[in-house]
């Protein structure tokens, strides 16, 4: 991924088999014509990351952002994400601002958040993630969502939560991929992803690390690379 550290200075990110090089992003993104990029979401999406020796100190979002300047170095980048919000707070104080941004192409997270409480209301974040996909589409915006790595094979989380958080995190997963799928947008399938089951995560065990993000950010840019595979037939 594009980063201001040398190559010397990024000698696990090069060798990484789930992080793609520059050569490789350009090939993926190859013809992509998006002007206007939009970042919405929660802590992923602020940023919110620890560092890894060998790796660019980046989020994903300023990963995505990095990849399509490489296509078109005009592209407008927001980021509006904000930790700690849950799926209906995301949609109040950034969905507006965002829309009269006027994003072409906007990565979606919301209701990570919301998985932490004492119980969780998957309707109701189902509800929140269709308004804003919806909204953002009504645009001609194209919108990847993703689900949510599964942590709790980590030490991180206590035994006594384990069972009901991958049923969570599983719930969530599925019922975002079903509003992207519905709303015609693209998805991010990170719950079957190898890296998941290795060190991406935080010492909080909650956030990733900086090589969590660059995998993250490798799948969207993957993501758009199909759909733009496609587009040309």
């Amino acid at each position: 991924m594009t980063s201001t550290d040398s190559p010397a200075e990024l000698t696990q990110e090069l060798k990484d088999p789930h992080i793609l090089g520059t050569a490789e992003i350009a090939a993926q993104l190859q013809g992509a014509t998006w002007a206007r990029y939009a970042a919405i979401g929660d802590s992923i999406v602020e940023g919110a990351r620890e560092p890894v020796e060998g790796y660019a100190d980046l989020s994903l979002a300023d990963r995505v952002a990095a990849a399509l300047r490489g296509a078109n170095p005009d592209l407008e980048y927001r980021n509006f994400g904000e930790r700690d919000l849950t799926a209906a707070q995301i949609r109040a104080t950034q969905l507006e601002p965002a829309l009269a941004f006027g994003p072409d192409v906007a990565v979606v997270v919301a209701g990570g958040n919301d998985l932490l409480g004492k119980h969780f209301d998957a309707a109701a974040v189902e509800a929140e993630q269709t308004r804003i996909v919806s909204e953002l589409r009504a645009l001609g915006c194209t919108v990847v969502t993703m689900g949510l790595f599964d942590n709790t094979w980590t030490p991180y989380v206590p035994d006594k939560y384990k069972a009901v958080m991958q049923q969570r995190i599983r719930e969530f997963s599925d019922l975002t991929r079903g509003v992207s799928e519905r709303m015609g947008g693209l998805h991010v399938d990170l719950p079957t992803h190898p890296a998941g089951k290795e060190p991406i995560f935080a010492s909080d065990g909650l956030h990733l690390n900086a090589r969590g993000h660059a995998v993250v950010a490798t799948e969207v840019v993957r993501k758009l690379g199909e759909y733009l595979a496609a587009k040309r037939g």
